[in-house]
């Protein structure tokens, strides 16, 4: 049987979120702010020098730079306000918690909230992932894999 079977469900119903928000936090911190640089919205030229950086790293084509760039960019683009849902439903669900009277159907709303934003933002992320990774060769795939790893993301898998 396998492991994730004989997990009670709130042991899954925890891991799941946490893989959600991982992802989702991952899609966010990779593509909206870059990962190491507060909370402010990665601007266009940040973008662009993180861009450069990864383009030498992978040995990325002329070519696939200019389809790498506008993928990139609309999906931190796209990212942005997902991220900002989530900020906000994690700060409601904090309010909920620590309120003198507990409210749990709103608590439940937070959370389910808070999961549909992680969950979009994962989508997203995803997707701008698999159309990167469609753009580049198994070596620069492997490149990019590895960057990850290096830099933390993902908490020490690929992303997740």
């Amino acid at each position: 049987m396998d492991q994730n079977m004989q997990q009670s469900p709130r042991r899954r119903f925890f891991k799941l979120a946490a893989l959600s928000a991982a992802l989702a936090g991952f899609g966010a911190t990779a593509l909206a702010r870059g990962g190491r640089h507060g909370g402010e919205a990665m601007s266009e030229v940040h973008l662009d020098r993180m861009l450069k950086h990864l383009y030498v790293e992978i040995d990325a084509t002329d070519a696939q730079k200019q389809r790498l760039d506008p993928i990139v960019k609309q999906a931190a683009s796209d990212l942005r306000p997902l991220r900002a849902k989530g900020q906000d439903a994690r700060r409601r669900g904090a309010e909920l918690f620590s309120a003198d009277t507990l409210d749990r159907a709103a608590i439940e709303r937070a959370r389910v909230e808070q999961i549909a934003a992680a969950d979009a933002s994962s989508k997203r992320f995803t997707k701008a992932l698999t159309d990167v990774a469609e753009l580049l060769t198994p070596e620069q795939r492997r490149k990019l894999a590895a960057r990850f790893a290096r830099r933390g993301h993902g908490r020490g898998h690929f992303y997740g």
